[in-house]
């Protein structure tokens, strides 16, 4: 627990919520071990489903990006990236409510969950590129899967966002839903999951999700060459930017 997230359960179900409204929930490694604890804690207690949130009209905006700097020389230490591992081996259910902006890894993360709520507010955004990084959260293998190459190549290269509307038609969410109505709905999605039995519910979900080893092979792929870029000058000086602008 901490005053930027929580993980309480209600019904059987995990609740997460990232609770940094000021910095648009943009995560510090403090959060991302709240989120590492809760997928260790959903496993080790048997928790039927985990949800995560934003507080504050905003999913996330992504790393915070002097968080991430500091650990530009110790990458593979960095709670960003033991969070992405987990998530992927996160045998869970997991359901996102996602209001306002999901940035970065707030919008790779979504390609992990098993059911996805949006508000019309939501708008998901990559701009791994512009700052001179790439993708992870083996996004570059499953969004081309989910959306087609083309979609993934305007997401990914182009940096340009997807709205609520745009990323039901491609099969990023599973409904829209009024913003009194999000966290209600995902809770409900949450517990159905959580009633459903165990063994036969993780089963079908790994069936789903195919081969496993794959992705965390592209995850391990993308975080090489996204540590060797994140000590790069032109990546440092994007971030750089990108992170007293953010200040302001």
């Amino acid at each position: 627990m901490s005053d930027l997230a929580s993980a309480k359960l209600e019904q059987n179900v995990l609740r997460v919520t990232l609770a940094r409204p000021q910095k648009k929930n943009a995560i510090v490694s403090e959060m991302y071990e709240i989120l590492i604890g809760a997928f260790s804690r959903a496993r080790e207690e048997d928790i039927g489903a985990l949800m995560i949130e934003g507080a504050g009209g905003c999913f996330t905006a992504g790393n915070d990006l002097g968080d991430l700097l500091a650990y530009a020389y110790d990458f593979e230490n960095a709670p960003a990236l033991r969070f992405i591992r987990a998530l992927a081996a996160c045998e869970t259910p997991i359901v996102a409510a996602v209001e306002g902006e999901a940035v970065g890894v707030g919008a790779t993360m979504l390609l992990h969950c098993d059911l996805v709520y949006m508000a019309p507010s939501a708008r998901l955004r990559a701009p791994f590129v512009e700052l001179g990084l790439v993708p992870e959260a083996a996004a570059s293998l499953l969004l081309p899967r989910r959306i087609g190459l083309a979609k993934a190549s305007e997401f990914l290269l182009l940096g340009e966002s997807i709205d609520a509307r745009s990323a039901l038609e491609l099969g990023l969410a599973n409904a829209i839903v009024e913003p009194q109505e999000l966290a209600a709905t995902a809770l409900r999605a949450a517990q159905r999951l959580s009633a459903q039995p165990r063994s036969a519910l993780r089963a079908t979900r790994r069936l789903l999700r195919g081969d496993s080893l794959a992705v965390l092979a592209r995850i391990d792929e993308e975080a090489a060459i996204f540590a060797e870029a994140l000590r790069s000058p032109q990546a440092q000086a994007a971030i750089g930017t990108a992170a007293n602008r953010n200040r302001r």
